[in-house]
């Protein structure tokens, strides 16, 4: 795919009397005359400061003439035979259990390999159209290295149906979302609320922060193991998380927020790097070989969209998680 920026073009009229596309044709080599011509129908051409929407528009002698060329778009994805944990799935909609390491969505960067395109080819002709197009219905995220539940529609009637209850969450409806999170160090309480808006943070473009003024994000959680290291004090902990709102990064950006960031998390629990060095070997070895945040959504209950039955699913561990659940008990 070409990664072309937009770009303003600038050209000079001599002659006068011409058509508009015509000028440009041939002045602008590079570009087609269909293409100039979608682009002053867009709005995209300018002589002299007014806006000129007519291809056929006849220009002056000496008029100067601009024209602007948008980024091309992204090519629609495509179908690619990618296996799929299939927790549930029905005409309406479709639950996958996602491994660490999945995009969910074509992007800059990844193009393929994306929960999307496999979709696309499991699904196949049972995709009735998002928006007028066949493709899945993506109403939430995962992140790519958070491993867990995800739901998608296949329909329209599902896609608008899970989008409520998603913007809901939870508060008059039975959505409900749970999250299984090793952290550094333990909290010296039972179960707590975060509740602390998140914005983008102020340098680092990859990151989100808790800021005033930011989108208001809450989150549940609760105490469930905690474990020891070699000094006899709290080295980390297993917390269950409940979102109350769905921010990007909001369970990440608020435990770490709290001083309790996840274990093998680069971008927002850097800084407790060294604190490795009081795990048991064991468990120093499984953080490393997990190479990624550790951060499972184990619950995931919505609505079916068109029978209004409750639907509750629950995931365990995937086997690196499972490793080092079992490590950090050890110590």
């Amino acid at each position: 795919m070409s990664e072309r920026a937009s770009r303003s073009l600038e050209v000079l009229a001599e002659d006068g009397g011409d058509r508009l596309d015509r000028v440009l044709a041939r002045r602008l080599a590079d570009l087609s005359r269909s293409r100039l011509k979608a682009l002053i129908l867009a709005g995209e051409a300018t002589i002299e400061g007014r806006t000129i929407c007519d291809p056929a528009h006849r220009v002056n002698a000496g008029e100067r003439i601009t024209i602007g060329e948008p980024p091309p778009e992204p090519a629609a994805p495509g179908a690619e035979a990618i296996p799929l944990d299939i927790v549930y799935e029905d005409d309406e909609v479709i639950v996958i259990d996602k491994p660490a390491g999945l995009v969910v969505h074509p992007a800059a960067g990844n193009w393929t390999g994306t929960l999307v395109n496999a979709l696309i080819a499991h699904c196949g002709d049972s995709l009735s159209g998002i928006g007028g197009e066949r493709r899945p219905g993506i109403v939430h995220r995962l992140d790519k290295d958070t491993s867990g539940l995800m739901v998608v529609a296949k329909t329209d009637r599902a896609h608008r149906s899970l989008t409520a209850q998603f913007a809901d969450h939870g508060r008059t409806g039975l959505l409900r979302r749970g999250y299984l999170a090793f952290v550094w160090g333990a909290p010296d309480r039972p179960k707590g609320t975060i509740d602390a808006p998140i914005d983008r943070h102020p340098r680092a473009r990859d990151k989100k922060a808790v800021r005033a003024g930011g989108r208001g994000a809450i989150t549940h959680w609760e105490l469930r193991e905690r474990y020891a290291g070699s000094d006899g004090k709290p080295a980390a902990a297993l917390l269950a998380c409940r979102l109350e709102t769905g921010r990007t990064h909001q369970i990440r950006v608020h435990l770490a927020h709290i001083g309790h960031p996840l274990l093998g998390d680069e971008v927002y629990g850097a800084g407790y790097r060294t604190k490795a060095a009081h795990l048991s070997p064991e468990a120093r070895e499984s953080l490393r070989a997990l190479g990624r945040q550790a951060l499972h959504a184990n619950l995931l209950a919505f609505e079916h969209p068109t029978t209004g039955k409750p639907l509750e699913f629950r995931s365990d561990f995937p086997p690196d998680l499972a490793r080092l659940r079992l490590a950090l008990a050890r110590a």
